[in-house]
């Protein structure tokens, strides 16, 4: 084995982020390879460093892998994303995957991270958290994925769409409750970086249209009473009777007594059939 595989990350917005390791590691590679050659290609202009650059994103990293590993086998590549560290919600795992297979060694030079910039500046807890990326883009999946992280205890980091953000949040106050608190982060490290805080409720009534790359991110359940799935089957019963929807109201019981939303449906609906 000849090369390394450097996993590089690259500034999320503000060039002065990039480190003094990741600017050494990008001008002595023979090959970068990277998800937008073109905006790689002005950050290392910029840099003054002048290296092949090789394409690799989400529809063509499988068939880049053999031309990555014949770089590999005359010299050292780096691997680098639009910005932020590669592979997180960006392609690159089986690039890693495959130069580790073929028994190249792999190193990463950490870097920015805009899921982690997002949790430490929302001012939710960040002893615990996770990173859930960008939710389904139809309504009824994006719903379902809510759902079953609606009782999770951690903070929750998502990616979204500028355009789909307010729906987002609606969607987040409708599966865990309105006084759910919030953070919208956007354009971390850019000139206009802008945090939202607020609940769920407020942000989803309040945030408008958006511009730029958003982070969401949503603090944990609270303690929730252990599972009671008669209290919750009465209770959503007594919400449908008030007007809600049986699906919302099912959602809204799960969620205060501690079981899941399709449990509680399915007896809502079990005993309406004849």
């Amino acid at each position: 084995m000849t090369g390394t595989l450097y996993v590089v990350g690259t500034p999320i917005g503000n060039l002065e982020d990039l480190s003094p390791r990741a600017l050494r590691t990008l001008g002595s590679v023979s090959l970068v390879a990277a998800e937008d050659t073109r905006r790689t290609g002005r950050l290392l202009a910029g840099l003054g460093i002048d290296v092949p650059l090789l394409s690799v994103f989400t529809g063509n990293e499988a068939s880049r892998v053999p031309k990555i590993l014949a770089a590999l086998a005359e010299g050292d590549v780096a691997l680098v994303s639009d910005g932020g560290m590669p592979l997180v919600s960006d392609p690159g795992s089986r690039v890693v995957r495959a130069a580790t297979d073929a028994g190249f060694e792999v190193r990463v030079v950490p870097g920015p991270s805009a899921a982690v910039a997002a949790v430490v500046v929302s001012g939710l807890p960040a002893d615990r958290w996770v990173f859930e990326g960008f939710l389904p883009r139809t309504a009824g999946a994006r719903d379902r994925r809510l759902e079953a992280l609606a009782t999770d205890a951690r903070t929750l980091v998502l990616f979204e769409s500028p355009k789909r953000t307010a729906a987002t949040l609606a969607a987040i106050a409708s599966s865990f409750g309105d006084d759910r608190p919030v953070a919208v982060c956007r354009e971390l490290t850019k000139l206009h970086e802008t945090i939202a805080r607020g609940t769920a409720g407020e942000l989803a009534a309040s945030i408008g249209e958006l511009r730029g790359e958003v982070a969401i991110v949503v603090g944990g359940s609270p303690a929730v009473p252990a599972g009671d799935m008669d209290a919750a089957v009465a209770a959503a019963r007594g919400a449908i009777e008030g007007g809600a929807k049986p699906r919302e109201a099912a959602r809204r019981a799960a969620r205060d007594h501690g079981v899941g939303a399709n449990a509680v449906y399915a007896a809502l609906t079990a005993a309406d059939a004849p």
